[in-house]
């Protein structure tokens, strides 16, 4: 990859422009999960440490270009603060006579925050004029952002086209970390794909046959492809119309030479609750008046095996219905795996995705695992293939 990182840039006295992600969850106007803010403290800290002064763009939620008080990033200052353990001055607007009054005014050992970016039009549409607007406040730009990066806004690719950019830690970590999974993998490479819905999934899946040794399918998509073998999953969730999708799929994977596992076992009940009466049969065993809501152990056993056989893992998705008892047990056993065989230094695990995060935190074993992405739909977009203009950008 060519992009830089900080330990190649000089800081010294520069005003450093950071694009950071704090789009952190609100409750009653506090911030309730402070884990994307705790990841940009090692980048802060970094260019304080080498005489930069730190000035931080970010978005919160959606305001349109337009300003809305109510996703003023004032609310989340306070818990930024409080993670940094350092001085910080929060700035009414990102761009123009304000914000170019408080850079100038910014003291050494000091970090800005500026209002939301999308408060302005030009962000989102990357115009040439917010580019400029921006660029004019600092002298090198810093990318931290990963999970904004399949965005091409004025704060993510455009600046990076404007100064000498490179990426920060976090960003740098989750680089090196997909490039170690997907770019340039140990094999063999085995990918676990979960969730709902093939048609959510359908660019995913077609990328990773071309790419992966092994891809285990579970969650609902799983029992799309059941049906596409000609498999009755009675009222189980299931998009019968993407049954010729998936069959297509399948024909794909073997040309490539891609070993498609997908549930011999399940876990069946007649209702969606915890606890429900439920019962394991085989994949191809279940009642008309059931639903499939997990993989059976048979099923989980045999994705440990092909665990252990294997180098690198990458992860996106549960393997059944986990929120909820006692069908998270597939995906729980299956984690465990994981994390051991990560833990021994024999498998390289990456994950990501909001649903694959919690499940692995249920499971207890994200701790363990390698690198777990909290990037979303970047995470996923770089698993399908597409390029990134944040991490394009840099790489200029």
């Amino acid at each position: 990859m060519a992009w830089k990182t900080l330990d190649q840039m000089e800081l010294n006295g520069k005003t450093v422009l950071v694009r950071v992600d704090i789009n952190v969850p609100l409750e009653n106007g506090l911030v309730t999960d402070t884990t994307r803010i705790e990841k940009i403290v090692p980048t802060i800290t970094s260019i304080l440490d080498k005489g930069g002064k730190p000035v931080l763009l970010a978005h919160f939620d959606r305001p349109k270009g337009k300003v809305v008080p109510e996703m003023s990033l004032s609310k989340v200052f306070p818990a930024l603060e409080k993670c940094l353990g350092r001085p910080i001055r929060f700035v009414e607007d990102c761009i123009g006579a304000v914000a170019e009054a408080a850079v100038a005014a910014q003291q050494p050992g000091e970090t800005l925050l500026l209002e939301n970016t999308r408060f302005h039009a030009g962000e989102e549409k990357n115009t040439p004029e917010m580019i400029a607007a921006l660029a004019k406040l600092g002298d090198i730009f810093v990318n931290d952002a990963f999970s904004a990066a399949h965005r091409a806004h004025a704060s993510t690719s455009g600046l990076a086209s404007a100064l000498p950019a490179c990426a920060g830690r976090q960003m740098e970590a989750e680089l090196q970390a997909l490039d170690a999974s997907l770019g340039h993998p140990k094999r063999p490479l085995a990918a676990v794909v979960g969730g709902a819905k093939v048609s959510t999934k359908l660019e995913l899946l077609s990328n990773l046959v071309t790419k992966v040794d092994h891809l285990i399918i579970g969650g609902g998509m799983a029992n799309t492809f059941l049906v596409a073998q000609g498999v009755e999953v009675g009222k189980s969730l299931a998009e019968r119309d993407m049954a010729p999708t998936a069959a297509a799929i399948l024909a794909r994977a073997k040309e490539a030479g891609c070993t498609i596992h997908l549930p011999v076992d399940v876990v069946v009940a007649r209702e969606f609750k915890a606890n429900a009466d439920h019962d394991v049969v085989a994949a191809a065993d279940c009642p008309a008046n059931a639903m499939i809501l997990d993989a059976g152990p048979k099923t989980a056993e045999a994705i440990a095996e092909v665990f252990a056989q294997c180098r690198t893992l990458i992860w996106n998705g549960p393997l059944g219905a986990f929120e909820i008892e006692p069908f998270d047990a597939a995906t729980n056993a299956a984690a465990k795996a994981a994390a051991e065989l990560t833990k021994a230094g024999k498998l390289i695990s990456v994950a990501g995705g909001g649903d694959t995060v919690a499940a692995l935190n249920k499971a207890g074993a994200a701790s363990d695992f390698t690198y777990i992405s909290t990037a979303g739909g970047a995470f996923l977009e770089w698993m399908e293939g597409k390029p990134l203009p944040g991490v394009d950008a840099l790489d200029q």
